[in-house]
């Protein structure tokens, strides 16, 4: 908003403050708002292209060139298909669900930043707030669930709230740990903390403690995405489609709109807590002819966690209701509250305050090890998968 600020100050010289402030905040939020509604196509393209991969399939390919208009098609679709409203259901519930939900979602964007003056609101206690407004969409859910007054949705619902509790506790110690580190509540601090490079990123700092406290924080993101294979609250094999069972139209849309737009909230703040946030690897590479990457490196590596949850859902199969709990409370939260014990202790040690003496030189032959396998597997994948295609089309 500061950046925003700026440029209006310059522009409209000698207009109140008040006017140039609101401004600003309507230039941000009309951003915000255009991502949230244009993010979600890009993304469905690109799971229907990756899971088609994955599954040696082809994907969309006749709506426009390689399948692009197809998720267009279907976000027109919806925004005209008809909102169908249960006989017995609530409908001032029915129909405020989804809105908290996306507003749950929206909300999140506040806090993150982009850059050191592209961010809504620097807040003190930005980490804080981001657990806050994340419970949001779990009252939007309950009310959904409950509002249909259908039996699978009310399932669908309660399991949605069992498991976002559940995994928010070792989701919060997990963060607790990076404040300790930094000291700090604001996201801002957070990244100006992991200023100098790859080497002093948080998620190589007391290595490997805060690589599983990544690990950690990941897995539970996933879960509070209500992603696979954590995707209980929906369980499509069970419950039809557990809590939106009886959505319909633009309604049934704002739902996925607001879980994939959830997935980059939290891939956002997970880049922004242990990988650097905007910071490039090497400073060199934080602009490019004076012109600031840090946005971009932000987009980039949340993009690629968005990529790893795609990657799980297409890959592992849904856990048992008893084996997500047993996850949570057996699993994750013993390692987690070990984590914020040890690590707190090592931060209030002198000789470990900035952590083990290995930590900056682990990390690019950490990274590169991780590119140069991924990129192996890759390409054999992608040989494998045509050299099939080849095998079929002439036999």
């Amino acid at each position: 908003m500061d950046f925003f600020s700026g440029l209006l100050s310059g522009v409209m010289a000698g207009q109140p403050a008040w006017l140039v402030a609101m401004l600003a905040a309507l230039i941000c939020a009309t951003l915000i708002v255009t991502f949230m509604a244009l993010g979600p196509i890009a993304y469905v393209y690109a799971e229907t292209k990756l899971a088609g991969f994955f599954q040696d399939r082809i994907g969309p390919k006749r709506v426009g060139p390689h399948g692009l208009l197809q998720t267009i098609a279907d976000a027109v679709k919806l925004l005209f298909k008809e909102a169908i409203f249960p006989a017995a259901a609530d409908k001032f519930l029915f129909v405020l669900a989804p809105c908290l939900v996306v507003i749950g979602a929206f909300l999140g964007f506040v806090v993150i930043p982009f850059g050191t003056r592209l961010q809504t609101a620097d807040l003190n206690i930005g980490l804080f707030y981001v657990v806050a407004v994340s419970s949001v969409a779990t009252v939007g859910i309950i009310m959904a669930g409950w509002a249909s007054n259908n039996k699978y949705a009310l399932f669908g619902a309660m399991r949605s709230a069992a498991q976002i509790v559940s995994y928010e506790i070792p989701a919060v110690f997990s963060m607790l740990v990076i404040v300790m580190i930094v000291g700090s509540l604001s996201l801002q601090d957070v990244v100006n903390a992991q200023q100098g490079g790859l080497g002093y990123w948080l998620v190589f700092r007391y290595f490997p403690l805060n690589l599983i406290a990544f690990l950690v924080f990941f897995t539970a993101s996933l879960a509070e995405c209500n992603r696979a294979p954590f995707d209980i609250p929906e369980a499509e094999s069970e419950l039809v489609a557990g809590f939106h069972t009886e959505y319909s139209g633009f309604f049934f849309a704002m739902f996925f709109m607001a879980e994939y737009t959830e997935m980059f909230i939290v891939s956002a703040v997970a880049s922004v807590l242990f990988l650097g946030g905007y910071l490039a690897p090497h400073p060199a590479l934080q602009t490019l002819g004076g012109v600031g990457l840090g946005p971009l490196w932000l987009l980039l590596k949340a993009f690629t966690l968005i990529f790893v949850m795609m990657w799980l859902r297409w890959t592992l199969p849904r856990l048992r209701v008893d084996q997500l709990m047993h996850v949570a409370w057996k699993v994750l939260l013993p390692i987690s509250m070990t984590l914020a014990v040890v690590v707190g202790g090592l931060v209030l040690v002198p000789a470990t305050r900035f952590g083990f003496p290995w930590d900056r030189w682990l990390a690019w032959p950490i990274v590169l090890g991780i590119v140069v396998y991924l990129s192996v597997g890759l390409l054999r994948a992608v040989l494998w998968s045509r050299a099939r295609n080849r095998a079929l089309a002439t036999s």
